[in-house]
């Protein structure tokens, strides 16, 4: 049983112009705790009738939110960041039961969340037009910045909290109204969090949120594609889900923002700071159980230095300790679903039979509390050819590539559709910036393992999406640019 300080955090209805209601057709779906593998919770199961009436809330308040001042905006989304922060242990519990993250990293991803409100409250404010130079006497040439009207915003399960408010809060700084839709995964999240902005003072139908099985999502997700109303897409999850969004908004012209799949290379160079590589590694391969979409999926070391690096690897993977959030020294938490670990357990059985020797972990954890656990992973003689290589395992497992020069590790690390995030470690100036104009992702890493935040503008190339979240341009998605040329003023 969940049990929380402040129990109405715990919401299991649909928030749609303002009010709790359940799915038009009476429908319910369980959520479940990954660690135990049993429901704990059921939240509304909705339809397409729910999706268009979400739509409706959305499109109705749209007129008054966009023309609110951008400062009372900025104010709204001040109350509903406070309100976060102080409600962290509860949002932290929620996600960890639904999400099964380590309490400790749950409390992290509330404070990476909240730190995406404060920031678009911030650049609310900051909302700029130009006055162009006259190119005529007697003409004025400004361009003004507009909201594009209803977002729609469809999230993953990996990070229930972060990946919503990243999305939310720069939609209302612009001056956007919302209608999301968590995953099937993990939605209590999400709710507790629209809770909180109503809390704040949110107007009605400002932000909308409709959960769905997984049954049902896409009749949901398919309803806001269809209607003309809503005026942008932002979604982040798997490259084929990406694609399907992209050609089914094509009749209406959405503007799309894709944050999609990654395969990120994670490069180590004979003149690195090995045990930095491996804080690195650590930081950045094994957060939220490898179950993230900027985790390094494919780990290259110089052949001079790898046997050095993984002893050092293989003893800080090998002390990882694995159990529920409810253990306070549990590390790695259990994976998401069934589904997660049999996909795990495939990558390393496929790469062992093409090769590859398990250096530590490479099973499952048994465990009396739950099946869904999977021990963290070093695999080395990885090559090309297994199925690793191409796929995200997305869980606890590195598998270590040996490279020998630098155009080799740069063409391998390039070989692939996918371009969201790359890390690598170097000492040397020269070398740092060839490879880093070098690599074709929208992130790098330089020296360093954890490179998200707030200020800094998220997304990739290539198939990994387009579009860009936090930061000063994490704003532009989400408007329109108009022009106004006015005559006859000489």
């Amino acid at each position: 049983m969940l049990k929380l300080s402040e129990p109405t955090l715990l919401r299991s209805q649909n928030l749609i112009d303002g009010q709790w209601r359940d799915a038009s057709l009476g429908m319910r779906f369980a959520v479940t705790d990954p660690a135990t593998a049993e429901a704990f919770a059921s939240v509304a199961d909705s339809d397409a009738g729910d999706a268009s009436l979400a739509v409706d809330a959305a499109a109705a308040a749209f007129p008054a939110w966009s023309r609110r001042p951008a400062r009372e905006r900025a104010q709204l989304l001040k109350r509903w960041h406070a309100l976060i922060l102080a409600h962290e242990d509860d949002l932290a519990r929620i996600i960890s039961t639904e999400q099964g993250k380590p309490l400790k990293e749950a409390r992290g991803e509330v404070q990476y969340g909240a730190s995406y409100v404060e920031w678009f409250a911030e650049e609310a404010t900051r909302i700029c037009g130009d006055i162009v130079a006259e190119a005529v006497p007697g003409r004025k040439l400004l361009v003004l910045k507009e909201p594009v009207g209803v977002v729609a915003a469809v999230t993953p399960w990996n990070f229930p909290l972060a990946m919503i408010a990243r999305k939310i809060a720069p939609a209302l700084a612009a001056g956007c109204t919302v209608v999301a839709k968590p995953a099937e995964d993990t939605p209590l999240t999400a709710l507790a969090l629209a809770g909180l902005a109503q809390q704040a003072g949110m107007p009605k139908g400002v932000v909308n949120i409709v959960t769905a099985s997984r049954e049902h999502t896409p009749g949901v997700v398919d309803a806001w594609l269809a209607d003309s109303r809503v005026r942008k897409v932002t979604f982040t999850g798997s490259t084929p889900v990406g694609k399907h969004l992209a050609r089914e908004s094509a009749a209406t012209l959405k503007k799309l923002s894709l944050e999609l799949g990654g395969n990120a290379p994670f490069i180590v160079f004979d003149d690195a700071d090995l045990d930095a590589a491996v804080d690195g590694l650590m930081a950045s391969k094994f957060r939220n159980g490898g179950q993230t979409c900027v985790c390094p999926n494919r780990v290259y070391v110089h052949d001079t230095v790898h046997d050095a690096f993984v002893e050092r690897l293989a003893q800080r993977v090998g002390a990882l300790h694995v159990g529920p959030a409810t253990e306070d020294a549990a590390q790695i938490g259990p994976m998401i679903n069934a589904r997660a670990v049999d996909k795990i357990a495939r990558h390393v059985e496929d790469a062992v039979a093409r090769g590859a020797r398990v250096v530590t972990g490479g099973k499952r954890v048994r465990r009396a509390d739950g099946p869904n656990y999977y021990a963290p992973t070093v695999l080395v003689g990885a090559t090309p050819a297994m199925a690793l290589s191409c796929e995200e395992t997305f869980g606890p497992v590195a598998p270590i590539f040996r490279f020998r020069d630098e155009a080799e590790v740069i063409r391998d690390a390039n070989d692939t559709p996918f371009g969201l995030a790359a890390y690598f470690y170097s000492s040397d100036v020269r070398r740092i910036w060839r490879v880093a104009q070098a690599l074709e992702t929208g992130m790098i890493g330089i020296n360093e393992g954890a490179i998200a935040a707030e200020a800094a503008p998220f997304g990739g190339v290539k198939e990994s999406g387009y579009g860009r979240e936090g930061s000063r341009h994490g704003l532009d998605d989400y408007m329109h640019t108009k022009y106004l040329c006015q005559g006859q003023l000489g």
